[in-house]
């Protein structure tokens, strides 16, 4: 009767720990994705930080890409803009309880040789961000002047 006890608690215990492992494997693959895709945003700070009056077109794009347009004034000079907006869901959920496959205890628990309690319950949150950058070239194609507009919600 001891092994079998010995064998039910273990059983418990594996199944508890994959569980959690589930779960934090989860967590740590969102963790993953969204520091990944931070290396490649376009941020205020970026702007702020990397673009510079008299730098060429050419460093621009290698600094924030290509733009979104392109126009040009009544001069011929050329204007950039980078119209960003990134949408961002957070969802935590979370679900407990105990699923145990009971072996040699003679009978069916459960009704299909296990016994399981569970429960679920989540929370989402979604908020979005804008950011909209506007470079000028001068007549030379170097940056003359730059802007940007930024909104959070």
């Amino acid at each position: 009767m001891m092994f079998v006890m010995t064998k039910r608690v273990g059983l418990v215990a594996v199944a508890l720990t994959l569980g959690l492992a589930g779960c934090q494997s989860a967590s740590l693959h969102a963790a993953e994705v969204r520091a990944g895709q931070d290396g490649d945003r376009l941020t205020v700070g970026k702007v702020q930080r990397e673009i510079r009056v008299g730098m060429t077109s050419a460093e621009v794009v290698e600094v924030l890409g290509s733009p979104n347009m392109v126009t040009t004034d009544e001069k011929r000079r050329e204007n950039w803009v980078y119209d960003k907006i990134s949408t961002e869901t957070v969802y935590s959920g979370s679900s407990g309880g105990v699923s145990a496959l009971i072996l040699g205890g003679g009978g069916m628990v459960g009704g299909v040789g296990g016994a399981g309690v569970s429960g679920s319950a989540g929370a989402r949150s979604t908020s979005q961000r804008t950011l909209t950058v506007i470079i000028k070239f001068d007549e030379r194609g170097l940056v003359r002047d730059f802007a940007y507009r930024s909104s959070s919600f």
